[in-house]
C-alpha cells in the first residue's frame, strides 16, 4: 500500500466547513458523517480535554480542498 495516496486523499471541507472544515473532511474521507466527527471532537474535548489538540493539528496541517 503506498500511504502517500492515502495520506493525500485527505483535505479539510470547503462545502461541509463549521469551524476550519476538518469534521467535514473527515466525513467525507471516511464514512463516518460529519455531525458524528462533531459529536467525538466535543465530547472528547469536555471530558478528557483531549479532542481539541488533534482537531487544531489537523486544522493546521491538513489540505483546504481546491475542488469545490
Amino acid at each position: 500500500m503506498n500511504f502517500t495516496k492515502v495520506l493525500k486523499k485527505y483535505h479539510r471541507s470547503q462545502k461541509d466547513n463549521i469551524l476550519g472544515g476538518v469534521c467535514g473532511g473527515l466525513g467525507e474521507f471516511t464514512n463516518i458523517p460529519s455531525w458524528a466527527w462533531r459529536i467525538i471532537f466535543v465530547t472528547l474535548a469536555t471530558v478528557t480535554g483531549f479532542g481539541l489538540i488533534p482537531y487544531l493539528a489537523i486544522w493546521v496541517f491538513a489540505p483546504l480542498s481546491s475542488n469545490e
